[in-house]
């Protein structure tokens, strides 16, 4: 009796994965079309440069402002990052439609948590900044990175003076 049961269930299961198979499409996309040398005018402008709504762009426009940098254990903003903010505000002025991100990070010293927290008080920092100059709020998300991202690996004062930091980042 076991034996038909197992058999029985056997078939049920195969046929249920045969049901399951994947079928060819009923009719197939068409051709890709070869417009090599049939339209001499392009269709767009040339682009010089990055586009518009990139970090190559926005990294073109402000230069080594993207990232402003802070003391040990500190998150205000003091006057050569104030300079850097208000060239970023002055390129979010200009382009109203792009959004971009704060990322606070941190040196390697200290615990993972107190790093996360210092990171993000660095990136509200820029991030009130920012707005104090008329950027929408709305337009920046803010994000921490704390310890987890450097981009100094070396365990010295100048690597770690490289990671305390909060970068712009564009998100479209």
């Amino acid at each position: 009796m076991n034996t038909k049961i197992a058999t029985i269930l056997l078939l049920a299961s195969a046929t249920g994965l045969a049901a399951c198979a994947k079928k060819a499409p009923n009719t197939l996309p068409p051709a890709p079309v070869d417009n090599t040398g049939t339209d001499t005018q392009p269709t767009t402008p040339p682009t010089t440069g990055a586009a518009v709504g990139t970090q190559a762009h926005f990294a073109a426009a402000v230069g080594s402002s993207t990232t402003i940098y802070f003391d040990t254990d500190r998150y205000n903003v003091d006057s050569q990052d104030a300079a850097a903010l208000q060239a970023q505000a002055q390129y979010f002025a200009r382009y109203p439609q792009i959004t971009f991100t704060i990322e606070g990070h941190a040196d390697e010293r200290g615990t993972r948590e107190y790093n996360l927290a210092l990171g993000e008080r660095r990136a509200d920092a820029a991030k009130a900044y920012l707005v104090s100059l008329g950027v929408a709020p709305n337009r920046i998300s803010v994000v921490s990175y704390g310890k987890e991202r450097p981009v100094a690996l070396a365990s010295n004062e100048s690597a770690w003076a490289q990671n305390r930091r909060a970068a712009s980042v564009i998100i479209n």
